[in-house]
């Protein structure tokens, strides 16, 4: 393993990784990147900003690891563009598992995984690469999530669900388990789902209406 790590992105999930690889990991953060028509100066977070067009010619892929911290825009497909333009260049890439979530001997994890605190991943599962879990879910026994995702956080993916690629799972979701979730699904905050999905669905629950009465008028 290189420790000399490079995180590709500008955003506050940059920022984030950055404080959690340092912490909680032998890797070093050394620098962030960012295409160069995306580049606005030199430094960020108190670090180097590097543009990729630089990174590949400077940085040989034996000299550093790269995770690519981008979130979920376009369905994931900015993050899994960049992570598929820098595979083909040769890089590797870091997975970040935060100390204390059990990853078990028959689980299959893919590289560029971000694994947040308080998740519970079951025996048996299968992550793909370029995939993220915020905090607090939970992934049942014999499941598998697909390439380029970002749960969200407070998720329950029952037993033995098999999640597609590019999809979206949004806070408190609940999926029943022996599901089959096609690619690039949306599946909002709160959703339940209860039965196989095509690709490209989107299930939005309701919102909570606001009362009619306020704070004061209700007495509370």
């Amino acid at each position: 393993m290189n420790s000399r790590l490079i995180i590709v992105g500008t955003g506050l999930f940059a920022e984030m990784a950055r404080e959690y690889f340092n912490e909680l990991s032998d890797y070093n953060v050394e620098a962030f990147s960012c295409h160069e028509k995306y580049k606005e100066a030199d430094s960020i977070y108190e670090l180097p900003l590097i543009s990729v067009e630089d990174l590949v010619k400077k940085h040989l892929p034996q000299d550093v690891t790269l995770f690519v911290a981008i979130g979920y825009g376009e369905m994931n497909k900015i993050r899994q563009r960049v992570y598929e333009e820098l595979k083909a260049h040769g890089y590797s890439f870091a997975t970040f598992v935060y100390p204390g979530v059990k990853i078990w001997d028959n689980a299959t994890l893919g590289d560029n995984v971000f694994i947040f605190e308080d998740n519970t991943i079951q025996p048996y599962t299968r992550i793909g690469s370029n995939t993220i879990f915020w905090s607090g879910n939970h992934i049942g026994h014999h499941s598998s999530i697909g390439s380029h995702c970002f749960i969200s956080s407070h998720v329950v993916v029952s037993g033995s669900c098999h999640i597609g690629n590019n999809v979206f799972i949004g806070v408190n979701a609940t999926l029943h388990d022996s599901l089959n979730i096609g690619d690039e699904c949306l599946i909002g905050a709160g959703a339940i789902i209860n039965k196989n999905t095509q690709a490209k669905s989107v299930f939005v629950p309701a919102a909570t209406k606001i009362f009619p009465k306020n704070s004061e008028e209700i007495g509370f």
